[in-house]
């Protein structure tokens, strides 16, 4: 009976024992969680992998940007005034000739003749108005006489000299010198044809005008020899010079803009007429200036910033921008120039973020030298 009541008791304290050890066991587990919790969220900061950039120091310019057509200085386009077969071509579609050179011949023997039939009219009149003066100043003549066949003589003085013209007119030359861009004739058609339509189309190369049309809040800001750059299509070289030749002294009411003729010279010939032009005209250029590439740049909060890396950090910095060209945007203020900035991943970027670069070319060392270069690269282009 003792045995009992004693296994009894024991049973009790164990009843007892066991919510305490249960509690502690609970605890010390919440405790392991927590604890595993907070360094899940330690391990969970990760560094956002980004590019960067240096700044770099160079000249930027505030240009006007448009198109234009280059168009040649001179040109002409020749049209027969004669009537008749052609009966030789000269020259062909792209070959260079000079002012004065023969380019066709019309059939010349109607011209001929009548030119000889001019001649011998004049000569019977001369004879005759000779033969007049003898006896004219004697009075033996009528004034009515004279002055008529004075006039005779001088009507076949004009005839003979334009069956002369005729005759020249005949032989078709160059009016200025310079390459055959059209040539539309062929040997044995009627020269009446091209009357209406030209014969040749003759360019003069050396120089070239870029025509644009500017808004009339431009106007101020044209002068005269101004430098405009032109960027072809044709060329993957350095941009060709332009320099402002001439400015529209009115506004166009329809468009309110004004006419600008930029002149182009030309020498080795390698422009074309016809062309097409991206221009910039140049209103400033600034030399030794804070370039920034413009990608960098995040419109946030109503102001310009851009992502600073340091130590692996990324801090916002407010700046202030210039002159814009190409891929470079000019610095005023907010930085001071030996910077790296953040130009890819940093749309949903956070001030004061861990980053991680990636191109570790640019992170490790670049001379400033060489962004210069670069940047004076994209400037120029």
């Amino acid at each position: 009976m003792d045995l009992i009541i004693t296994n009894k008791k024991v049973g009790l304290r164990l009843l007892m024992i066991l919510p305490i050890l249960l509690s502690v066991s609970l605890l010390s587990s919440c405790g392991e969680a927590e604890a595993l919790t907070e360094d899940s969220k330690q391990e969970l900061v990760i560094s956002v992998p980004v590019e960067v950039a240096p700044l770099s120091i160079g000249h930027i310019s505030s240009n006007y940007a448009t198109t234009a057509v280059l168009e040649a200085k001179e040109e002409a386009f020749v049209v027969p005034r004669a009537s008749g077969i052609i009966e030789h071509i000269y020259v062909e579609e792209g070959d260079y000739v000079e002012k004065g050179q023969i380019l066709a011949q019309i059939e010349p023997r109607r011209y001929h003749l009548n030119l000889d039939r001019a001649k011998a009219d004049l000569v019977g009149v001369e004879k005759e108005l000779a033969k007049i003066n003898k006896v004219y100043n004697k009075q033996l003549v009528s004034d009515d006489t004279y002055d008529k066949l004075t006039a005779q003589y001088e009507s076949a003085k004009a005839t003979r000299s334009l069956a002369e013209l005729d005759l020249n007119e005949a032989t078709i030359t160059a009016p200025i010198s310079g390459y055959i861009a059209e040539q539309n004739a062929k040997v044995g058609n009627l020269s009446e044809s091209f009357q209406r339509e030209r014969m040749f189309h003759i360019v003069q190369q050396k120089e070239l005008y870029g025509i644009v049309y500017l808004p009339e809040k431009e106007l101020s800001k044209v002068h005269k020899e101004q430098q405009a750059s032109l960027n072809l299509t044709a060329f993957d070289g350095d941009d060709i010079l332009a320099f402002v030749e001439r400015i529209s002294p009115v506004i166009d009411s329809k468009t309110g803009t004004f006419k600008v003729t930029l002149r182009v010279s030309n020498p080795d010939n390698l422009l074309k007429s016809g062309m097409f032009a991206q221009v910039k005209l140049n209103y400033d250029t600034k030399q030794n200036v804070i370039l920034l590439p413009r990608k960098a740049l995040l419109a946030i909060d109503d102001s310009i910033n851009v992502f600073v890396v340091k130590d692996g950090i990324a801090s916002k910095k407010a700046v202030t921008v210039g002159y814009q060209e190409g891929e470079v945007v000019e610095i005023l203020s907010g930085l001071s120039g030996n910077e790296k900035v953040v130009i890819t991943g940093h749309q949903n970027l956070r001030d004061q973020a861990p980053v991680d670069i990636v191109n570790d070319d640019v992170s490790q060392s670049e001379p400033l030298e060489l962004a210069q270069k670069t940047s004076n690269q994209l400037v120029k282009g």
